[in-house]
């Protein structure tokens, strides 16, 4: 028996399924996981992995960056938190603000999860409406609200709504397809003024990625201006992704609202949520739309993020996404050399794998995927040495520390993988 599968045995009577976040658990056990530097992962049974999930998005940078590791080093000799402002929150959201320039005011919390369910409390107290709409499929946080036909590990475990989330909460929440601008429109004319705000993933990527298809997010941002609707594009993933300005700067959008995460804390927890300075004046204590948190803002993660934001205007977005189109390009020709329908969905450096002849445009299609045989070629890639997210709905993601060799080694080990899946 390997170390990880006598830890997994340990961890399942001390944890719901052994795991703290539930997209972690796999059969027959999962990987638990040493150390990491730059592309690589080490497992407690010595097996390296050159690693796609890069904490499902936040690390950009690779594992541990020496630049990161050595502010975050600097900071903690200073303190590790205050319950106070710092100078340095004031200089990340400056910095935020230079790229997002929809986020004329921003508050700093702890995760995505946090930003997300903020951004809607403070558009239904902003707007006095009740009612939201978000796309089927998409995940914004496990917040009651959010957990109706949710992605991420909602979808992967059978479970899209959540047992413990009332009614009363749900019902609030209306459903329209991604890539179906009429949709949209025929929902918002039938709420006569109720709906406080759209929510939306720019590219749906706890579920993909799934790209918009083009004019899409130019027409929801014009059928919410026509409804007074306000528009909040969450960012948590595509933020500093896309490039500096995310998808709002490659798409053209300007959001009422934005959220943001994962990159923006160099690989420690933070989320972002901001928007126009009328509506951000709402939140307490200017405003009655309450918001606080122990450690929001706190400065490891505030340090870390300045870091990676530095270093990602200094070195551009060219070579990563490179590396990224060569990886799908050499994932398209190993499986046209297969006898299995397939779809490679990517943009910028995040990539999936579809086992599905239909183009991949929204949830009814995402639901045709062969989720079993992705787990089958999944439990191979880790044979091969290579780690993915352990779901077919969750996205892949390079970073810069990823080299022309781990791609090619990438593809090799796919073709190992997909050759013999039935």
């Amino acid at each position: 028996m390997s170390k990880s599968e006598k830890l997994y045995e340990k961890a399942k009577e001390l944890m719901p399924a052994g795991v703290s976040s539930p997209v972690r658990a796999f059969e027959p056990y999962p990987r638990y996981i040493e150390s990491a530097k730059g592309s690589r992962m080490r497992d407690v049974d010595g097996k390296e992995y050159v690693d796609y999930c890069m904490a499902f998005g936040p690390l950009i940078l690779g594992h541990s960056p020496p630049n990161v590791v050595t502010v975050v080093k600097k900071m903690l000799e200073k303190g590790s938190v205050f319950g106070a402002p710092t100078e340095q929150e004031i200089v990340l959201a400056e910095k935020i603000r230079s790229h997002y320039p929809a986020a004329e005011m921003l508050r700093l919390v702890n995760t995505g999860t946090e930003a997300t369910m903020h951004a809607l409390r403070l558009a239904r107290g902003f707007t006095g409406r009740k009612k939201v709409v978000k796309v089927e499929g998409a995940y914004h946080g496990a917040h009651d609200a959010m957990l109706v036909k949710a992605g991420s590990g909602a979808l992967t475990h059978s479970a899209p709504n959540s047992l413990g989330v009332l009614e009363d909460v749900a019902k609030h929440t209306m459903l329209v397809p991604y890539n179906n601008s009429r949709a949209l429109r025929n929902a918002l004319k039938g709420e006569h003024g109720d709906v406080a705000a759209m929510i939306i993933e720019p590219v749906l990527g706890n579920v993909g990625p799934i790209l918009p298809e083009e004019g899409y997010l130019q027409e929801v941002r014009e059928i919410t201006l026509d409804e007074d609707v306000l528009l909040i594009l969450d960012e948590v993933i595509t933020g500093f992704r896309l490039g500096l300005g995310g998808a709002q700067e490659m798409f053209g959008i300007k959001p009422d609202l934005l959220t943001l995460g994962k990159i923006v804390g160099g690989g420690f927890p933070i989320g972002v949520f901001g928007g126009r300075r009328e509506i951000m004046e709402k939140i307490s204590p200017l405003g009655g739309v309450y918001q606080a948190g122990t450690f929001s803002g706190n400065p490891i993660s505030v340090s870390a993020g300045l870091e990676t934001i530095r270093t990602m205007e200094k070195k551009g977005y060219a070579s990563l996404e490179r590396r990224s189109r060569n990886l799908r390009e050499g994932l398209e020709d190993v499986l046209e050399r297969s006898s299995l329908g397939y779809q490679v969905s990517g943009i910028g450096s995040m990539f999936q794998i579809f086992f599905t002849n239909a183009k991949m445009r929204n949830w009814d299609d995402i639901r045709t995927s062969d989720t079993a045989r992705f787990m089958q070629m999944f439990r191979r890639l880790l044979d091969e040495g290579v780690y993915v997210p352990p779901s077919q709905f969750e996205t892949n993601f390079l970073s810069t520390a990823h080299s022309d060799a781990d791609v090619e080694f990438t593809i090799a080990a796919y073709e190992g993988a997909i050759r013999g899946l039935s």
